[in-house]
């Protein structure tokens, strides 16, 4: 009879609790069901991602000076995803003028995008000597995919040429308007979508921020100032132009660091991009519409540009750094996906 009782005592008070659990908020089942929840990891962004070319749209996000590295970060994305309407981000060119970790970029982009807003893009994260706004540590210019066609006959990525001064006393003005009718010339008429400009100095930056707004209305325009102290007074500027060359599918590659400056370490980041712009279908480097090489000093100019043999034009910037400490430089692509 004891047993049965003791038998009846503890049915009685298992069936209490499995009710108290059911029925009463913040109960402790559920909070052991919180206790126990796997958050998950943030995904690495891609080396290499894809888009149509009939639908890419460029915007640059506008700069703040308000907060740290990660916080205005995270604003840069909120804006740019106001910019495009919220749609899927392909690639990410971040240039940073801060002091802050540039290596924590790619996971506040993966923790910021998630699964919301499609695939993860391809990121260029570099560091540069300024930018146009006090206290700004970051830009992000960023190529979406729109939700309905907008280059029907696709568009043009132009490399960018370096206009240097011949003597010191060469106002850096007069070398951007040079550097951006250069680029009005390659374009060759048809409508500027994209256009950053580099120069050595941002003395004045107002007016050539005017020169470059002026030449290119309506494109998506930065002005950046890629190393603190210049190698010399110079200016140069890059740019995509609807219409040309590409109509299909395209493949932007992110920055992929090369860990020294002799001819192997140059040779071995080559290869691992040709190896991922393979798997995604697109032209290898020497194939490629546009390589960008980013150098920390003047002398590695040659040794990053021997692994790109063939017919890609290919542009060289100086750069503060490329993220990692035992970065050498570090390189770029944008290639037609066969």
């Amino acid at each position: 009879m004891a047993r049965r009782l003791l038998e009846m005592s503890l049915a009685a008070g298992v069936f209490a609790a499995s009710l108290l659990a059911q029925n009463t908020p913040g109960s402790l089942r559920t909070q052991q069901d919180k206790n126990n929840q796997t958050l998950r990891e943030p995904k690495d962004p891609p080396l290499v991602a894809v888009g149509d070319a009939e639908r890419l749209v460029f915007h640059v996000s506008p700069l703040s000076g308000k907060g740290l590295l990660s916080e205005q970060t995270r604003d840069a994305l909120k804006a740019i995803l106001k910019l495009n309407g919220g749609g899927q981000i392909v690639h990410i060119r971040a240039l940073s003028a801060g002091n802050g970790d540039v290596r924590r970029i790619p996971q506040i982009v993966a923790d910021v995008l998630g699964d919301k807003h499609g695939p993860l893009p391809s990121i260029s994260v570099l560091q540069v000597g300024g930018l146009t706004v006090d206290d700004a540590q970051i830009v992000l210019e960023t190529v979406s995919l729109g939700r309905k066609t907008v280059n029907r006959d696709g568009v043009t990525f132009h490399a960018a040429e370096t206009v240097t001064a011949t003597e010191p006393t060469n106002p850096l003005p007069g070398l951007l308007q040079r550097a951006a009718e250069q680029l009005a010339a390659k374009m060759n008429g048809r409508q500027a979508l994209a256009v950053t400009c580099f120069v050595s100095s941002l003395e004045g930056a107002a007016e050539l921020i005017r020169t470059v707004t002026t030449r290119f209305p309506g494109a998506a325009t930065d002005l950046v100032q890629p190393r603190r102290l210049a190698w010399q007074t110079e200016a140069s500027c890059e740019g995509v132009s609807r219409g040309g060359s590409h109509a299909g599918r395209i493949a932007l590659t992110g920055t992929q660091v090369a860990f020294g400056t002799e001819e192997k370490d140059a040779a071995l980041a080559a290869q691992r991009l040709d190896r991922a712009l393979a798997e995604v279908g697109a032209a290898r480097l020497g194939e490629a519409s546009l390589v960008r090489l980013y150098l920390l000093a003047p002398g590695t100019a040659g040794v990053a540009g021997k692994p790109v043999s063939g017919a890609a034009a290919v542009a060289m910037y100086s750069v503060e750094s490329v993220g990692p400490a035992s970065g050498g430089f570090a390189m770029d692509a944008v290639s037609p996906v066969k």
